[in-house]
């Protein structure tokens, strides 16, 4: 990977969609010298893929809650189980496994605190594994490169 890769990562990273032809003349490369590397970027595991960025206060779950949960033991299967469960859980967005005084971080997105209740009685309140639960609600976000 050189200076050219790491500026196409970084136009494609801010604009998924812009076409060859444009990001070539943002690059400073022609068309198809462009296309190659990109190929050769997305064959090599760099750009895992391309997805649209949602406006959530236009569809829901425009509440952002980060979420820390401790476990009540340190076993693998405990883990798996945990995992397991926000993996079906489809309210939780991303599920961090930390380092810290809680194993989890967990973006919830939701779209009102009553459901946000529910998600914290009825997903996380059940489940064995979970010892302790913090709650952190967004008030807004300056900054989110997330795609």
């Amino acid at each position: 990977m050189d200076s050219i890769d790491r500026k196409i990562l970084h136009v494609l990273e801010r604009d998924g969609r812009i076409s060859n032809v444009n990001l070539a003349a943002t690059i400073g490369l022609s068309p198809s010298a462009c296309l190659r590397r990109v190929q050769e970027l997305e064959s090599g595991g760099y750009i895992s893929g391309y997805r649209a960025v949602l406006d959530r206060s236009r569809i829901g779950g425009d509440i952002v809650v980060f979420v820390m949960v401790g476990l009540s033991a340190h076993l693998a299967k405990d883990a798996r189980n945990f995992e397991r469960a926000m993996e079906s859980a489809e309210e939780v967005r991303e599920c961090h496994n930390i380092t810290g005084s809680v194993e989890y971080l967990l973006r919830v997105e939701v779209d009102s605190l009553e459901s946000y209740k529910h998600f914290h009685a009825d997903t996380l309140g059940v489940l064995p594994q979970v010892a302790s639960i913090t709650s952190h609600i967004s008030l807004g976000s300056s900054k989110d490169m997330r795609a």
